[in-house]
């Protein structure tokens, strides 16, 4: 049995706790942070790992987004650029510059994760940034215009499954407005549904078919006053899955967010009851996990359907030669491509 829940892990390797629990427990995939990944050799060998306890492909989160929010250190893989950047390049040099140019970096973010053993990243941020929000998202958004963000989004998940990972759209239905950190507190956004749909929610809806969904800890007071959308029923069933239209699994952000209250099985049962397919919990704090896991059970069979079709498109990224295909994302990205 199948649990609708995705679980961090203390360190490099398992200890004997992690691997009972997680055989007990059977979560649908794991996802990895810094703490876990020194080497590329030592990360494959943990996801290795992983994978033989459960005994099937289980899926295996990344973030690694680039810009300042990447769970791989320079020594594993070279620095990638912030969305952001792609953004601008799109403003100064073209949309179709930089179609190409989030295409390849998204690619290139796919290979970075398939190195290490990851089959999913937490990819592509397609919040749209409104001026004055609180820089949480800043530069990891493409840019301020919809159509923009839905455009860049699409080319960096083309490039994300052809890298052999599935990608993820956050933070559904929009993150951008927040005028705080939801790690550290709870936003609240007062913008009227017509400026949000045709903002917030208009790229999301633009991607609706995007395998993967991760839900944003934010209060939506036109359609929610009480409840963040990750813990609100009216949010996923009207908004989500009614007005943008989005059928994959969806996610929540990770559980251990200030954004959200009371104990773990509660949040955990809170989202299940909203409509989240899974939930999310990555600092890899075994109490914690305990109650989550009493919070949680199999898969719905809504969950299970969105789930394989999920994961019927990973696929093994072709043989190609590395060292050109970043040549092509850098000659587009030039410094004199952006003056």
């Amino acid at each position: 049995m199948v649990r609708n829940v995705i679980f961090g892990c203390e360190g490099q390797s398992l200890t004997a706790d992690e691997k009972a629990f997680f055989s007990d427990t059977n979560p649908w995939g794991f996802i990895l942070f810094r703490r876990n990944c020194e080497t590329a050799e030592q990360t494959r060998i943990l996801c290795t790992e992983l994978r033989t306890l459960l005994g099937r492909n289980v899926p295996i989160l990344i973030d690694h987004e680039g810009g300042r929010v990447s769970r791989l250190s320079p020594h594993i893989v070279p620095k990638r650029v912030a969305m952001g950047e792609i953004g601008e390049l799109a403003e100064k040099a073209g949309l179709d510059k930089a179609e190409e140019a989030a295409r390849i970096a998204g690619e290139i973010l796919g290979r970075d994760s398939r190195l290490v053993g990851c089959n999913v990243n937490c990819a592509p941020m397609i919040d749209v940034r409104q001026p004055g929000a609180h820089d949480i998202v800043g530069d990891r958004a493409f840019s301020e215009d919809p159509e923009i963000v839905a455009k860049l989004g699409r080319a960096l998940a083309d490039g994300l499954f052809a890298g052999g990972c599935l990608p993820i759209a956050k933070h559904i239905p929009g993150h951008g407005r927040a005028m705080c950190d939801s790690h550290l507190d709870l936003p609240r956004v007062c913008e009227a549904g017509e400026g949000l749909d045709s903002t917030d929610f208009a790229p999301f809806r633009a991607l609706n078919d995007i395998p993967l969904g991760m839900t944003a800890h934010i209060v939506y007071e036109a359609v929610d006053p009480d409840q963040p959308a990750t813990l609100s029923s009216k949010v996923i069933d009207d908004i989500i899955r009614g007005q943008i239209g989005f059928d994959g699994l969806l996610m929540t952000d990770d559980l251990s967010m200030k954004a959200l209250t009371g104990s773990f099985t509660e949040r955990a049962e809170g989202s299940l009851k909203a409509g989240c397919d899974l939930v999310l919990h990555c600092n890899g704090d075994m109490a914690e996990m305990v109650a989550v896991a009493i919070g949680c059970g199999p898969l719905s069979a809504e969950a299970a359907r969105r789930s394989e079709k999920a994961l019927s498109q990973l696929r093994e990224p072709s043989a190609i030669d590395m060292a050109k295909l970043e040549e092509r994302f850098a000659s587009l990205m030039e410094p004199s491509t952006l003056s």
